[in-house]
């Protein structure tokens, strides 16, 4: 039976990584998949997932107004599943899409991305899948500062927090660093 995934985690969590796992296991099988991302999401290359080891793939970039129900249906063998990065950046709309794939089509898919953003507000395709989602599991990593789980995003510039700004700004190693509640609040950034 055919289910919505939601599987988040703060940044450095391998939420790439495991949908290029996912994507080989698949394949591997001769079962083909197919891999999405946001548009916004141009760190590497528009259209291409990338994890922080180097691995990278093409990926179908979604814009808010993209019909994705479409666009799989659209297909004359359907995909085994369907494997969406940084889902996060996704309207209400393409999360609905992505319910109305599985719903309709029994095509599993399976959504990977932040839940919230450096202000810890919910991002607003992470709201919709939280409400969504058939299944919702969280990828954990550890906070820069110490051995807790990070559960949080610290944005820096400058090599200072930021706590105020737009909620979208592409960036990656230089720009977030993974923290836990404590580390958000206090962190220990040296001058």
């Amino acid at each position: 039976m055919a289910q919505l995934y939601y599987k988040y985690g703060t940044m450095n969590s391998g939420k790439t990584i495991e949908i290029l796992k996912v994507a080989h296991n698949y394949e591997e099988q001769g079962k083909p998949v197919v891999i999405m991302t946001s548009s916004l999401d141009t760190r590497d290359e528009f259209g291409v997932i990338s994890s922080r080891i180097g691995m990278r793939r093409k990926a179908i970039p979604i814009t808010d107004d993209m019909d994705i129900f479409a666009y799989i249906n659209s297909f004359k063998d359907k995909p085994y599943c369907v494997l969406i990065d940084e889902c996060q950046f996704l309207s209400k709309k393409n999360v609905y899409d992505l319910a109305r794939i599985v719903d309709e089509l029994g095509v599993p898919v399976m959504a990977f991305g932040l839940k919230n953003d450096f202000q810890n507000h919910l991002f607003e395709g992470s709201r919709e899948l939280l409400l969504m989602a058939d299944k919702i599991e969280e990828i954990k990593t550890i906070c820069q500062f110490c051995s807790k789980k990070a559960t949080m995003v610290l944005r820096t510039q400058d090599g200072k927090p930021v706590y105020e700004g737009e909620q979208i700004q592409i960036g990656g190693n230089e720009t977030y660093i993974p923290v836990c509640r404590k580390h958000y609040f206090h962190p220990l950034i040296k001058d």
